[in-house]
Protein backbone atom coordinates (compact mmCIF):
# COMPACT_ATOMS: atom_id res chain seq x y z
CA UNK A 1 0.00 0.00 0.00
CA UNK A 2 1.66 3.56 -0.82
CA UNK A 3 1.80 5.99 1.88
CA UNK A 4 2.94 9.57 1.47
CA UNK A 5 3.42 11.26 4.80
CA UNK A 6 4.23 15.06 4.90
CA UNK A 7 4.78 17.04 7.62
CA UNK A 8 7.25 20.21 8.29
CA UNK A 9 3.46 22.39 7.67
CA UNK A 10 2.85 25.34 10.35
CA UNK A 11 2.49 29.12 11.59
CA UNK A 12 5.08 31.31 10.57
CA UNK A 13 5.26 35.38 9.78
CA UNK A 14 5.37 36.72 6.95
CA UNK A 15 9.54 36.24 5.25
CA UNK A 16 10.47 33.25 7.45
CA UNK A 17 11.17 30.14 5.58
CA UNK A 18 9.59 26.54 6.21
CA UNK A 19 10.76 22.78 5.00
CA UNK A 20 8.39 20.58 3.88
CA UNK A 21 8.82 16.95 3.73
CA UNK A 22 7.14 13.51 2.21
CA UNK A 23 7.74 10.51 3.21
CA UNK A 24 6.87 7.86 0.76
CA UNK A 25 6.19 4.09 1.18
CA UNK A 26 5.04 1.00 -0.99
CA UNK A 27 6.02 2.50 -4.16
CA UNK A 28 9.82 2.85 -6.42
CA UNK A 29 10.73 5.98 -5.18
CA UNK A 30 13.55 6.22 -7.62
CA UNK A 31 10.66 5.75 -10.60
CA UNK A 32 8.27 7.92 -9.46
CA UNK A 33 7.83 11.78 -10.33
CA UNK A 34 7.40 13.81 -7.12
CA UNK A 35 5.22 16.95 -6.71
CA UNK A 36 3.59 19.72 -4.64
CA UNK A 37 0.35 21.13 -4.83
CA UNK A 38 -1.61 23.52 -2.47
CA UNK A 39 -4.78 24.36 -1.97
CA UNK A 40 -6.01 27.40 0.22
CA UNK A 41 -9.66 27.18 1.39
CA UNK A 42 -12.53 28.46 -1.50
CA UNK A 43 -9.71 27.48 -3.78
CA UNK A 44 -8.97 24.99 -6.58
CA UNK A 45 -5.85 22.85 -6.03
CA UNK A 46 -2.87 24.21 -7.65
CA UNK A 47 0.58 23.35 -8.51
CA UNK A 48 3.49 24.25 -7.16
CA UNK A 49 6.84 22.49 -7.87
CA UNK A 50 7.51 18.89 -9.44
CA UNK A 51 10.88 16.69 -9.56
CA UNK A 52 11.10 14.18 -12.05
CA UNK A 53 13.28 10.97 -11.25
CA UNK A 54 16.14 12.39 -13.31
CA UNK A 55 15.79 15.55 -10.88
CA UNK A 56 14.89 18.01 -13.91
CA UNK A 57 12.25 20.67 -11.81
CA UNK A 58 10.07 23.03 -12.76
CA UNK A 59 7.75 25.59 -10.94
CA UNK A 60 4.71 27.42 -10.74
CA UNK A 61 5.63 31.22 -11.42
CA UNK A 62 4.32 32.54 -8.03
CA UNK A 63 6.80 30.62 -6.37
CA UNK A 64 10.07 30.54 -8.56
CA UNK A 65 13.01 31.82 -6.95
CA UNK A 66 11.79 31.50 -3.62
CA UNK A 67 10.50 27.37 -3.55
CA UNK A 68 13.37 24.68 -4.33
CA UNK A 69 11.90 21.30 -4.43
CA UNK A 70 14.77 18.13 -3.86
CA UNK A 71 14.32 14.49 -4.02
CA UNK A 72 16.55 12.02 -1.74
CA UNK A 73 16.17 8.50 -3.32
CA UNK A 74 17.66 6.53 -0.53
CA UNK A 75 15.18 7.88 2.53
CA UNK A 76 12.72 8.09 -0.18
CA UNK A 77 11.61 11.89 0.26
CA UNK A 78 10.82 14.89 -0.91
CA UNK A 79 11.49 18.08 0.30
CA UNK A 80 9.86 21.69 -0.29
CA UNK A 81 12.43 24.54 1.36
CA UNK A 82 9.98 27.59 0.93
CA UNK A 83 11.85 31.13 1.50
CA UNK A 84 10.14 34.32 1.94
CA UNK A 85 7.03 33.05 2.63
CA UNK A 86 4.02 35.03 1.60
CA UNK A 87 0.54 35.52 3.28
CA UNK A 88 -0.97 34.16 -0.05
CA UNK A 89 1.18 30.90 0.50
CA UNK A 90 -1.07 30.40 3.15
CA UNK A 91 -2.88 26.96 2.09
CA UNK A 92 -2.70 22.76 2.48
CA UNK A 93 0.35 21.35 0.97
CA UNK A 94 0.02 18.16 -0.92
CA UNK A 95 2.43 15.64 -1.94
CA UNK A 96 1.98 13.69 -5.01
CA UNK A 97 3.86 11.21 -6.72
CA UNK A 98 3.85 10.22 -10.04
CA UNK A 99 4.45 5.88 -10.70
CA UNK A 100 5.75 5.77 -13.98
CA UNK A 101 5.57 1.95 -14.53
CA UNK A 102 1.58 2.06 -13.61
CA UNK A 103 0.70 5.17 -14.46
CA UNK A 104 -0.84 5.71 -10.89
CA UNK A 105 -1.06 9.02 -9.13
CA UNK A 106 -0.62 9.51 -5.28
CA UNK A 107 -1.72 11.83 -2.88
CA UNK A 108 -0.91 12.33 0.94
CA UNK A 109 -3.24 13.78 3.17
CA UNK A 110 -1.58 16.98 3.38
CA UNK A 111 0.03 20.10 5.53
CA UNK A 112 -1.23 22.83 7.14
CA UNK A 113 0.96 26.16 5.92
CA UNK A 114 -0.45 29.47 7.95
CA UNK A 115 1.60 32.85 7.59
CA UNK A 116 0.64 35.83 8.79
CA UNK A 117 1.11 39.37 7.36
Amino acid sequence: QVQLVESGGGLVQAGASLRLACAASGIMFRLADMAWYRQAPGNQREFVARITTTSITNYAESVKGRFTISRDNAKKTVYLQMNSLKPEDTSVYSCNAYASLTYDHYWGQGTQVTVSS
